[in-house]
């Protein structure tokens, strides 16, 4: 019973801007280099279009313009994170893909409550490690297909 008290959960570090993001492993299928990007018409501006992956066609998001921070041009360190998530496989676009790490369960704090923050709505908990403060990110709130549909099909 006490070690699942102290069970350590595995997540990828990635960045956007100047935070640390990180989110579980388990639902990370790949991490690309930057290819072309087929972008799709009447979609949402987060949404920067397909790519083919190995066969298989997948959406691409720019974590940048979900969060509302700045877009920038893509560089030789931006990456496509792939993941996976309720059998929806989607791609997103970060700066950087920093590491892997294990972290104590323990370790993870609540969001803090930020007035006026976008992002803040699609964050599960903050975890500091050392000096490094890790945002995790709830990949079912940034993936919520409700908000993709219902702007998609207005007019």
């Amino acid at each position: 019973m006490a070690d699942t008290l102290a069970a350590d959960i595995k997540l990828i570090v990635f960045q956007l801007k100047d935070k640390e993001y990180a989110i579980p492993v388990n639902h990370v299928q790949g991490i690309e280099k930057v290819e072309h990007i087929t972008r799709v018409p009447r979609t949402e501006k987060f949404i920067k279009g397909v790519i083919n992956l190995r066969g298989v066609i997948t959406p691409i998001i720019d974590l940048r313009s979900r969060f509302g921070i700045e877009e920038e041009n893509f560089t030789d360190s931006t990456r496509v994170i792939i993941v996976s998530v309720n059998d929806l496989e989607v791609g997103f676009i970060v700066d950087l893909a920093n590491d892997v790490i294990d972290i104590p369960v323990d370790s993870i704090e609540p969001p803090p409550e930020v007035v006026g923050v976008k992002e803040v709505e699609y964050i599960n908990g903050v975890a500091k490690i050392g000096k490094r403060l890790l945002i995790l990110i709830d990949l079912e709130m940034i993936l919520d297909t409700e908000s993709f549909s219902s702007s998609r099909s207005e007019g």
